[in-house]
């Protein structure tokens, strides 16, 4: 395994850095691994005889008496103020309802959360990322919410159907999207001028692609630095598998496929790109990305967490596209922060109401939140003419009719992580692909086999 260096942090998903992002994906289920074992648990965090909080009264306004809300999140990075200015907007909109904020990396708040809860001290509202709904709803980390966007009115037709669908986990809804944050292609406008390219016209297909790695090439240049980590080289594998017409599980999710034909020749595409020159060989954690502001590396499949970062790079020519369908489709690797009540002891209806209310004026006001690199969940904040003027984040928006989720599965988090090592190991040559990827599916296939035992599946 590659030595893993430790630069400055990277931004990642909306407050999570490269750190936290390697250690979630490593074990995205130690902080729930509990003494429970499957929903319903007397020992699951959250359980009890009230576990199945009352959802009446789950209307889009509240009227009661005065409450806090306690709002969690991971929003560390330049979001953090953009989200703590729109809950002090809130608040003071809100006479009655006060919410305080509290903000922790993102690998911390996914182990500190279910402990709260457990112990009848977590907090009433929360965010989290869409892979990890479905294993806190088995935990009894969260709950349902299927009353509650009911009674907001929130239309299923305002919001993209992968990240509506991707909050259900038996047949039960346990959260609201916010926003959606896609991989998109970042391209340095002054390499590819230095290469006869057109600067206002990056490559969308393979042809295209390889001809402009090609003329890189002839000048010198290495175009596409291949990361052998999760940030960024197995977002692009997932990115690409679809592309080329795969999935990273069959339909119900007890056998990881990435390592069937499409998967091999995303990999393979990967893997070529380091034989062939375009790519330096042994690429560190985030030297893609630095290279990148630093006019070496002229295309890179990043995030849009990072357009703040390429705008105050001093000197940068940069743009952004869609991805460039290599395999063939249209695909793209996304993430989604999600709003979710937490599971309480006692239950407080005031509080469930004036949650809801948060949640919803949040919603309607991610234009802000926008601004801040997102792309808003809601249709209705992506149609406003405020957003269409974001022209980084709105290009990155056309990429929703075709993002992809990992399957609402409990502990779906550790066999993902099996990718990590097959996408390393090719990439660093020391596998072939197909090796890398069986090696790999072999180890998914028993943890999702024992997945499915752990969670009652």
């Amino acid at each position: 395994m590659h030595n893993l260096k430790h630069p400055a942090p990277v931004a990642f998903g909306g407050g999570i850095d490269r750190r936290s992002f390697l250690r979630l994906s490593a074990g995205a289920g130690v902080g729930l691994a509990l003494a429970a074992c499957g929903p319903g648990s007397s020992n699951a965090p959250g359980a009890s005889g009230e576990q199945q909080q009352s959802q009446t009264g789950t209307g889009d306004t509240y009227d009661g008496p005065a409450v806090e809300l306690a709002f969690w999140n991971g929003f560390t990075g330049a979001d953090g103020p953009v989200m703590q200015d729109l809950v002090k907007q809130f608040s003071s909109e809100h006479d009655n309802i006060a919410v305080k904020m509290s903000t922790q990396e993102w690998a911390d708040y996914y182990q500190k959360v279910p402990n709260a809860v457990s112990s009848g001290r977590g907090p009433d509202v929360g965010i989290m990322h869409i892979d990890q709904l479905a294993t806190n709803a088995a935990r009894n980390v969260i709950q349902p919410l299927d009353e509650v966007a009911e009674g907001l009115g929130l239309d299923p037709a305002n919001f993209p159907d992968a990240v509506w669908n991707a909050g259900v986990y038996n047949d039960q809804r346990f959260g609201i999207p916010l926003d959606i944050h896609p991989l998109g292609l970042y391209y340095n406008k002054k390499l590819m001028q230095q290469a006869g390219l057109d600067p206002e016209s990056p490559p969308q297909d393979m042809d295209s692609y390889m001809q402009a790695l090609e003329a890189l090439k002839g000048e010198g240049i290495q175009g596409h630095w291949m990361s052998p980590f999760p940030f960024t080289g197995v977002l692009q594998f997932q990115a690409l598998i679809r592309q080329f017409g795969g999935d990273l599980f069959n339909t119900d999710a007890t056998q990881a496929t990435y390592n069937e034909g499409p998967g091999v020749e995303a990999l393979t595409w990967m893997v070529d790109l380091v034989k062939e020159g375009h790519s330096p060989r042994d690429v560190g954690q985030d030297a893609d990305h630095v290279a990148f502001q630093n006019d070496k590396n002229a295309f890179i499949w990043n995030g849009i967490w990072q357009i703040a970062a390429y705008r105050d790079t001093d000197g940068l020519e940069w743009g952004v596209a869609e991805l460039p369908a290599i395999g063939g489709e249209q695909a793209a690797w996304a993430g989604s922060h999600n709003f979710v009540l937490m599971q309480q002891r006692r239950p407080e209806p005031n509080k469930l109401q004036a949650g809801a209310v948060f949640i919803k004026w949040i919603n309607e006001h991610s234009l802000e939140w926008a601004k801040g690199g997102q792309v808003p969940a809601n249709q209705m904040v992506r149609d406003m003419p405020e957003f269409q003027e974001l022209e980084e984040q709105s290009t990155f928006a056309k990429e929703l009719d075709y993002v992809h989720f990992p399957p609402a599965l409990p502990g779906i988090g550790d066999a993902m992580a099996t990718m990590d090592t097959a996408v390393n190991e090719a990439v660093l040559l020391q596998k072939e692909p197909q090796q890398a990827l069986d090696d790999a599916a072999a180890t998914a296939d028993k943890l999702l086999e024992e997945n499915a035992k752990k969670y009652g599946a």
